[in-house]
């Protein structure tokens, strides 16, 4: 049990990180699973917008609402995205039960991941286009 207390601090270590927010997010457009260049975007959140023609990479975009993305190229119907950011304060809680040799255990693991900001939105936004 000592050695079990010992590597709580470890552990908990382990699990921190910091969010992806704030880094770049490419933005791609596809159809029917290939790759569709030059469409027009509009990318956008709590903290402003940006006019973008895909593929793009925009920097320095960080979790502010939602990130909503709405795309358009002659051919294909309007197609838009909607992204909440990841709850930096979130959680997992797990229940495990084995046994073996007349034994029978029970766990309960919990899973406390700590991100520094408010959330985080994807890195790689994909729009898919439907042709007309």
């Amino acid at each position: 049990m000592r050695h079990l207390i010992l590597l709580l601090p470890i552990a908990l270590a382990a699990c921190a990180t910091t969010g992806a927010g704030g880094g770049g997010m490419s933005i791609e457009t596809t159809s029917r699973g290939q790759a569709v260049t030059g469409a027009s975007c509009m990318v956008s959140t709590n903290a402003g917008s940006w006019n973008v023609v895909t593929p793009a990479t925009l920097e320095g975009v960080s979790a502010n609402g939602d990130l909503r993305v709405v795309c358009n190229k002659e051919g294909y119907r309007t197609s838009e995205v909607l992204y909440r950011p990841s709850n930096p304060l979130g959680s997992n809680v797990g229940l495990g039960v084995g046994g073996g040799g007349g034994h029978v255990g029970v766990g309960v693991g919990l899973n406390f991941p700590i991100r520094v900001g408010g959330g985080s939105y994807p890195s790689r936004v994909t729009v898919d286009l439907n042709p007309l």
